[in-house]
């Protein structure tokens, strides 16, 4: 037990240090896609994808783990389930990793977000819904060969060959852009310390970062007798279940959660980010809707942009990538109506009041 507590929670802890330094959030750049054609951070996930499904081809070859994508997916579920959850996490503000993560900064919006996923997720998996989730997820007619290279007749090393080119063709076409000089702050620390807490995190380095991450975690996953790596929706599930029900004992995805929190608070502590952000009513309303249907759509979906959007795609799986699509159809919805429609009708108002 004492491997499981202390891997899991420092393996997560490098995880949410790396989140909160390098804001590192797909909500946003999911989001920015659509309204700014900013694409470095969608950009920078497939490096993380990249980096992860290149350690994960390694280490299978040398039988230190057993990565696989599986047999079948469901489909209709993870079409349906990733959708609203990318709704929802425009309304909450921050993805299933991201409500960690912001919960450890201060962030009370963050806590209502997480809170609200977790009683959702549970709600599915164990509670009255139950019976839905497992009447889309189960039935034969309604799933589908998970393995891309299955599909095509090919290995997994020729499908990271042709992901490493595109990575690579993408990478140095955003690194040949002008540079934007941003305005910062004298110094404070020099030397390692400047770099690891001060100086900008290029968010190409963030994903490798996050890779390595995700790469280390699925061996050290592996060794407490939990085949799987990163992973966040089912792990805060558990946790609620084990706080209220307490029939299930915690497992190494539990404490990676939780290390998530941990990170992030002394990460952002240690660079002066840490404080208390008030909730005001609107907010609190759109971080539990938010909450509510990430909770839903992520156990319906069978992954977040976690478990799909990093995970599932780096096994080269079907449902990691047709998850992580939907997710991005919905982030771009709601931001429409959240965000573009509203920016539309003040311009069409404001013009109409200069005439």
């Amino acid at each position: 037990m004492f491997y499981i507590v202390t891997t899991g929670i420092l393996t997560g802890a490098a995880l949410g240090f790396v989140f909160q330094r390098g804001k590192f959030c797909l909500t946003g750049g999911f989001r920015d896609m659509l309204i700014s054609k900013d694409n470095r951070i969608f950009y920078a996930l497939l490096l993380a994808i990249l980096v992860q499904a290149t350690g994960l081809l390694i280490l299978n070859s040398l039988g230190i783990t057993n990565a696989t994508a599986g047999a079948t997916f469901p489909w209709l579920a993870l079409m349906l389930g990733s959708f609203m959850f990318g709704v929802g996490i425009i309304l909450a503000g921050g993805c299933a990793g991201g409500t960690w993560q912001k919960a450890g900064q201060g962030n009370f919006n963050g806590w209502i977000a997480l809170f609200s996923f977790a009683l959702m997720a549970t709600i599915m998996r164990i509670g009255p819904l139950r019976s839905f989730r497992e009447s889309l997820q189960l039935p034969e007619h309604l799933r589908a060969n998970n393995s891309i290279a299955d599909t095509f007749g090919i290995s997994n090393l020729i499908l990271v060959i042709l992901l490493s080119i595109i990575v690579l063709f993408f990478v140095i076409r955003e690194l040949r852009k002008p540079k934007i000089k941003i305005a910062t702050l004298k110094p404070k620390r020099t030397g390692f310390l400047h770099l690891l807490l001060e100086k900008r995190w290029h968010p190409f380095f963030t994903a490798i970062m996050i890779g390595i991450i995700g790469v280390i975690a699925w061996p050290i996953s592996a060794f407490s007798g939990r085949n799987s790596g990163l992973g966040i929706t089912t792990p805060t599930s558990q946790i609620l279940e084990y706080l209220v029900l307490g029939e299930s004992s915690l497992n190494w995805g539990n404490f990676l959660v939780i290390g998530i929190l941990i990170g992030a608070f002394v990460c952002s502590k240690l660079t002066g980010e840490f404080r208390f952000r008030t909730v005001d009513a609107k907010g609190a309303i759109n971080s539990t809707v938010g909450g509510f249907m990430m909770g839903f759509g992520a156990t319906l979906g069978v992954g977040c942009t976690i478990g799909n959007g990093l995970v599932g795609t780096s096994l080269f799986s079907w449902q990691g990538w047709i998850g992580t699509l939907f997710i991005m159809l919905g982030v771009w919805v709601a931001s429409y109506f959240v965000y573009i429609l509203p920016r539309n009708k003040k311009v069409k108002m404001n013009v109409a009041i200069s005439k």
